[in-house]
Order: structure tokens, then C-alpha cells, then sequence
């Protein structure tokens, strides 16, 4: 229906409704008025790109100005060709060709977008494993750019990051590989459509002399021979008076004469910057590949919040991350002090030592028997550690403290250990972090 700022509105209403709905049930915590606020802009944020895009697909599509300027220069082609006294299978023709150029654009750009996601999940060394994979590709990233908000954001909206992540790498591939790899693609898809609409235009001429048949029985035949490749049919060509068209030759003449300008003038416009904005919004490689990676299990750590990687395909056991982290980045600390933990899953789950639950005290290494969230994650007992982890902590401690208002009092060892890695240069640096996640992966 296109936006309505009393749209808004009638959103809040429904989340109120929906929140209100909750809280009459089973639930012993009651909403401040702040949750609300915070809850209607965090859906309003998450939903506002679709939303944004639903309503310029429908202004472009409903707005008559918009519409009209789009129309003007066809209309006024064949307002020239009426003024020059062009037969009705030459108007017809032309109409024809102005007609298609939104179709073939459509399938130019859809069927390119499809090769395209096949090839960066073979090529692109990020998108072409599992999510493992794809996890210690942002790891290496984020360690590149050492930028501590974007690590808080990996932490904290994992899901967001993934996807920011998985766009990102789609637009710099696209962008590195545009004149070598894309425009080639779309510009042999524009050749043979090209050919396919001549041989559908002679074959709907044979069809209709063979039959005796009219031009209805033309256009039925051209716009079926071209419904696996175009969507374009006989209702597009509504509103046009082709009944007195009777040169079908003619006509197809037109359509092969016409047809090559039609073809460079959409060719002309394929560029970086005009690539990702005609792109389909649900057939994107970008949201593609997020569906792809992102339909899996979210469930986090109930010790370092790492995310479990299995997908939700073959996911029937337990949960389980090959990379956990030092817990004080999560924030989690010593209860009763200010100091923020430096331990880590895979090592204190091989020791003695005990942990606080509502429940009761219960060993790590019997973390199962705490039940909820611990029965089931599987944390194999791993006493060599990840420095990637690590290094963080040392390289990111005054932000973690500042961030967290807690200290890291009590690791200095570690810091001390993890200060070489610092002295590196940033390429062996990255090296030797990487190296450690390949290990952990390979473990894995």
C-alpha cells in the first residue's frame, strides 16, 4: 500500500499488543516503559531497510509521475514514427522492443547475480566453506582493522555482524572483479537473449503463416517461446491496438533492427554503482549467501557467549563452537569483585574447580549436571590455548575495562606473554593468530 506515517502507529499498536499479550501469561517479571520504547525502535531499525525497499519498489511502480518520465522517451518514439506515417507492424515492433528492455534488464541482472553466488561460494575464500569457515575469516579481519567497536559488535549482535560481514565481502568482490569477471557475464547473457528474441520473433512468423493465424496468434507464440527466459507476456502489451497488423514479416524485421540499440542502451548503464541497486532485493548474492550461513544454530556459550556453529539441517545433539573466548570479554567476572575473568571454556572444564548456579555449586568439569543452558553444549577439555583470544585482552584492556567498568587484575602473565604478539609486525602478526584458528578449526 506504500508508507503512511500513521503506519507507524498502527506498529506500535501491534507490538503493544503483542507485548501486553505476554505479559498476561505465565511470567513473574513485569515491562518497564523503557523496555517498550527500546523494543518499538529496535524493530523499527531491524525492519527499516525492507520496509525502505518495499516502499521504492512501490513508488516506482504506482507513482504516475515517475511512471511517465520512465514512459516519456518510448512514447515519444513512437509518437514519431506515427507523425512519419510507419505502418502498424513497424509501431508494433517498436512497442515490442520498448517493452522488453525492463524484462531483459530483470533477467540479465537475476540470472548474473545467481552465477555470481555460485562463484564466490567456489572462489571467495570467506563464503566458500561452512560458517566455521566464514567465523575465522571475520576473526582475522577484525584483528586486521583492531578496531574495538566492531569486536563489541561481533560480541554482542553476532547475528548483525555476520550479516554486515557477509555484505561487505559481496561488495568488495563485486566491486575488485566488476570488469572482469561481472560485465563479462552480463554482457554474454545480453548476446544471447538477444539471439533468442530474434529466433523466438522467426519462429512466432513461421507458426503464424504455417497457420494462418493473426497477430494475436504471433504474439501468443513470441511471448511463450520467451517465457523461460523473460518474464514478459501478452498482458504487458495491453492497452496497444494491434489489430490491423498484418505484415509479420515486417514485424520481425523491426524487432531484429530495433533489438541491437535496445541491447547497447542497457548495456551502457551496467557499472559498479547501478549493479547492486537493480538487483532483485530477495535474489541479491549478498542475501543469498546470508540466508545460506545465517540458518543456523544462534545458541551462545553459557560460559563465553561463542556462538554454536551447527546448522539447523543436522543439528539434533549438542551445541558446540570451535572457538571460545576468555570470558572477561563477555563481561563476566568474580562474583563479589570488580575483576574481570580471564578464563577460558575448553580449560576449565579439564580442572577442579566449581562454579554458582541458582541450583547450587557444581564442578566445571561436570558442567552438564548444572542442567538448562549447560546440558547442552559439548566442551571438549582442551589445555593448549587460543592466543587469538588472548592477544585481544592484552591488545584491548584499558577498552574492556573502560567498557565493562571492571579490571583484569591478576592475568598479568598472560599480558606479559601476549605484549611479544603485540611487538609484531602487523603481518606476522596475523600469521601467527590465523594459524592458531586453522589449528582450532582443524581440531574442530
Amino acid at each position: 500500500m506504500g508508507y503512511n506515517i500513521s503506519y507507524i502507529q498502527q506498529l506500535i499498536d501491534y507490538i503493544k499488543a503483542r507485548v501486553t499479550q505476554h505479559q498476561d501469561g505465565s511470567v513473574k517479571y513485569v515491562f518497564k516503559n523503557e523496555f517498550f520504547m527500546d523494543l518499538v525502535i529496535s524493530i523499527c531499525k531491524r525492519s527499516n531497510e525492507m520496509i525502505t525497499d518495499q516502499h521504492r519498489l512501490f513508488r516506482d511502480a504506482s507513482d504516475p509521475v515517475i511512471y511517465v518520465e520512465k514512459k516519456r522517451e518510448e512514447y515519444y518514439s513512437i509518437f514519431q514514427k506515427y507523425c512519419h506515417g510507419a505502418t502498424p507492424a513497424a509501431i508494433l515492433g517498436e512497442i515490442i522492443c520498448q517493452k522488453l528492455k525492463e524484462p531483459i534488464e530483470q533477467s540479465v541482472y537475476k540470472k548474473t547475480a545467481r552465477d555470481l553466488t555460485d562463484e564466490m561460494r567456489s572462489n571467495c575464500p570467506s563464503l566458500n566453506a561452512n560458517r566455521s569457515n566464514l567465523e575465522k575469516h571475520i576473526l582475522k579481519t577484525l584483528a586486521e582493522e583492531e578496531d574495538f567497536n566492531k569486536y563489541m559488535n561481533y560480541i554482542h549482535k553476532p547475528r548483525g555482524h555476520f550479516k554486515s560481514f557477509i555484505r561487505d565481502e559481496v561488495s568488495r568482490y563485486i566491486t575488485d572483479r566488476f570488469s572482469f569477471s561481472v560485465l563479462p557475464k552480463m554482457t554474454a547473457k545480453i548476446k544471447l537473449l538477444q539471439q533468442k528474441i530474434m529466433e523466438a520473433a522467426h519462429e512466432s512468423t513461421e507458426h503464424v503463416e504455417e497457420n494462418r493465424g493473426d497477430v494475436g496468434l504471433w504474439l501468443k507464440s513470441f511471448t511463450q517461446t520467451l517465457s523461460d527466459e523473460l518474464i514478459f507476456s501478452e498482458k504487458d502489451l495491453s492497452g496497444v491496438k494491434h489489430d490491423d497488423v498484418d505484415d509479420f514479416n515486417l514485424l520481425e524485421d523491426v524487432i531484429k533492427k530495433e533489438l541491437p540499440d535496445i541491447m547497447t542502451d542497457i548495456s551502457s548503464r551496467f557499472n559498479t554503482e547501478t549493479f547492486p541497486v537493480k538487483l532483485d532485493s530477495k535474489l541479491r548474492p549478498d542475501e543469498i549467501l546470508i540466508d545460506h550461513f545465517c540458518q543456523c544454530c544462534w545458541v551462545q556459550c553459557p560460559f563465553c557467549g561463542a556462538i554454536c556453529t551447527n546448522s539447523m539441517e543436522d543439528h539434533h545433539g549438542d551445541h558446540s563452537a570451535p572457538f571460545h573466548r576468555v570470558w572477561g570479554i563477555n563481561g563476566t567476572y568474580y562474583s563479589s569483585t570488580q575483576n574481570l575473568c580471564p578464563n577460558i571454556c575448553t580449560n576449565v572444564v579439564a580442572s577442579h574447580q566449581d562454579f554458582n548456579t541458582p541450583h547450587g555449586r557444581f564442578k566445571y568439569r561436570d558442567y552438564r549436571t548444572a542442567g538448562g543452558d549447560y546440558a547442552g553444549w559439548s566442551i571438549s577439555p582442551d589445555l593448549s590455548e587460543l592466543n587469538y583470544w588472548k592477544w585481544f585482552v592484552c591488545r584491548f584492556q584499558k577498552d574492556l575495562e573502560k567498557h565493562y567498568s571492571k579490571t583484569f587484575e591478576g592475568s598479568d602473565s598472560d599480558h606479559r606473554y601476549n605484549h611479544q604478539i603485540l611487538q609484531m609486525r602487523v603481518k606476522d602478526k596475523i600469521q601467527f593468530l590465523i594459524h592458531d584458528l586453522n589449528y582450532k578449526t582443524t581440531y574442530f
